[in-house]
């Protein structure tokens, strides 16, 4: 039976590449469906499963199996990606840090090899406050400072996409469309403005899609959203997720610590120490509260 790598979704059709073409600009997409017992499953079958199919008469296929995947990206769903580039724009929109928080965590929920920040639209504001972005390279975040509109750090991301398959995550309106025709201008993505209104950009992508690019590797240009779920994450394991508080959980006095309200914590000592960043430190109460009030409502 043939292997292919779903490319997109949409409107309960999975276009599907052959396995030896998934990674190139060649070669054509099977419009497929799910055989009935994968149907009933919630969330079988994603954007960049791979899948073994079975062509019918009519041109068409359907898929037979979803293979094992090697990561998932829960929000937007999208399986077998290597790294995502979590963009944000220096301005229209402001950066919004707890926001970039709820990213980093989803990222590193969902077990994602690498993760990188990449800031757009430094040509609006070349005078970033390097500061701000500290606590993130000091966690072990590589931050990219870009501009679509003059250039600036597109090779740096060129390069990082070679062999890969790399995810841009961030908010609607920071620029991720335009970053991708930079880095490939045979893309040819939509893109749309900021609302002088709300401040927010408007969803020019409205699926997530595998697009291989001309100088190697393949993106995933992801429709952008104001807000990460994770109200469904476990609270103890929540710090996991902040890499810089992993070594210092082994340092509570409780097993149990959700380094909150608990005396003798590992990681409340760090902050006091200044070892730790109080944003970072606020952002992961923000979100651990949100998993607690979640838990209340069920």
């Amino acid at each position: 039976m043939p292997i292919g790598q779903v490319i997109k979704t949409y409107n309960g059709f999975y276009y599907v590449k052959k396995e030896e073409e998934a990674l190139t600009v060649e070669g054509e997409l099977l419009s497929c469906r799910l055989r009935g017992r994968i149907k009933r499953e919630k969330g079988a079958v994603v954007t960049g499963d791979m899948v073994e199919y079975a062509l019918l008469g009519d041109g068409t296929g359907v898929i037979e199996q979803c293979l094992p995947r090697k990561s998932m990206l829960h929000r937007p769903a999208v399986a077998n990606i290597d790294q995502v580039i979590i963009t944000f724009a220096v301005k229209s929109p402001d950066i919004n840090s707890l926001l970039l928080n709820r990213f980093l965590v989803l990222a590193e929920w969902s077990n994602i090899p690498e993760i990188v920040i990449c800031i757009n639209k430094l040509d609006l504001q070349a005078n970033i406050a390097n500061d701000f972005f500290k606590p993130y390279i000091e966690a072990g975040y590589r931050v990219i400072f870009a501009s679509a509109h003059n250039g600036q750090g597109i090779g740096e991301i060129r390069d990082l996409l070679k062999g890969k398959v790399t995810v841009f995550a961030g908010p609607s309106g920071v620029g991720k469309s335009s970053l991708l025709n930079a880095i490939d201008e045979n893309l040819s993505l939509g893109t749309g403005v900021i609302s002088e209104k709300i401040k927010r950009g408007k969803h020019t992508t409205r699926v997530a899609c595998l697009l291989p690019v001309s100088t190697g590797g393949i993106v995933v240009d992801t429709p952008g959203f104001s807000a990460a779920e994770l109200d469904h994450l476990d609270k103890h394991m929540l710090a996991e997720y902040f890499p810089e508080f992993r070594p210092l959980v082994e340092k509570c006095y409780y097993n149990t610590c959700t380094h909150s309200h608990e005396p003798d914590c590992g990681v409340k000592n760090a902050l006091s120490a200044g070892l730790i960043s109080q944003e970072r430190y606020e952002a992961y109460l923000n979100i651990l509260q949100t998993i607690l009030e979640r838990k209340k409502a069920y």
